[in-house]
């Protein structure tokens, strides 16, 4: 499995300290309560889920000065009777309980969208659709990294991590700028050779001057299955016949894990699924002190 763990820039540590903030900002009363011995504390899976947030997991211990030892490996599809034990916390009491929750909460969440991710890698393997699927940028706020990174993990493309990592124009961006082209041309001046991008398009006609304008993503927004199919074909053979083919189509709005099989085809490149972030159940996993005997 690849080690995602090494793409982190050492900003997430500056992240899980504000997690931690967030969750005790004065006194941690339960922690007076449970003293200073050191102990261990097991992690374990209790529903099936894609184990992932791994090294935002240690992280959180690691800044609690415990030590975290792994039973099964990132990217490990758990699938537990009852319940599995994927890894022990050692370290005081007082501090393993401090980042319980707050390590519990990032691991529930990755998990359960690396297993929704995974499940569509899955379906496109099988379906043989060659295509990119990506997330989206709908992710909870200060949580899109642990989001992102669970896409990974899963197996799925995280798409656009940012604003300021790709240029996309909306119909917003569209109506305010008065035209396609205009937007288009406003926005390479800015972003320069670097930076791709993308178009939301309608209709046909609008994917036309987005491709004439030089927009390298052309976003087919809200088309049904045939419907997207039909246009994707269309463009892909008007603009072939004038030897322009620079460009990648992609497919949006309203894809599920039910309903994304509807838009696999050859002359699509991308489809985006927000459903991969959003409304994903966690995976239930608990963090118990072993008791003395």
């Amino acid at each position: 499995m690849t080690q995602y763990a090494h793409l982190l820039s050492t900003n997430y540590k500056r992240i899980i300290s504000q997690y931690l903030e967030e969750d005790v900002p004065s006194f941690d009363y339960g922690g007076y309560v449970v003293g200073e011995d050191d102990q261990e504390a097991i992690l374990y899976c209790k529903a099936e889920g894609v184990l992932a947030g791994v090294p935002f997991f240690d992280e959180v211990f690691r800044q609690l000065d415990c030590r975290v030892e792994w039973k099964a490996k990132e990217g490990d599809w758990i699938k537990p009777n009852g319940k599995q034990e994927v890894a022990r916390v050692y370290g005081k009491a007082r501090h393993i309980l401090l980042g319980e929750r707050t390590a519990l909460n990032i691991i529930c969440r990755c998990s359960g969208i690396a297993l929704r991710a995974r499940n569509v890698a899955e379906l496109q393997k099988a379906k043989g659709f060659e295509g990119a699927i990506a997330a989206t940028r709908k992710t909870t706020p200060g949580f899109r990294l642990v989001e992102k990174y669970g896409v990974l993990v899963g197996g799925l493309d995280t798409h656009r991590m940012d604003l300021s990592s790709m240029v996309m124009l909306k119909d917003n961006h569209i109506w305010s700028s008065g035209s396609i082209t205009l937007a288009v041309k406003n926005a390479r001046k800015v972003c320069g050779f670097a930076l791709k991008i993308e178009v939301e398009c309608q209709s046909e006609e609008e994917a036309d001057e987005a491709i004439a304008a030089g927009a390298d993503v052309v976003m087919l927004d809200n088309f049904t299955g045939e419907g997207l199919k039909a246009a994707a074909k269309s463009i892909k053979e008007r603009w072939a016949a004038k030897g322009v083919n620079h460009f990648l189509i992609e497919s949006s709005g309203g894809i599920t894990y039910e309903t994304c099989a509807n838009y696999f085809c050859k002359d699509i490149d991308i489809l985006s699924m927000s459903t991969i972030t959003q409304g994903v159940p966690h995976v239930d996993f608990s963090l118990k002190i072993s008791q003395r005997k």
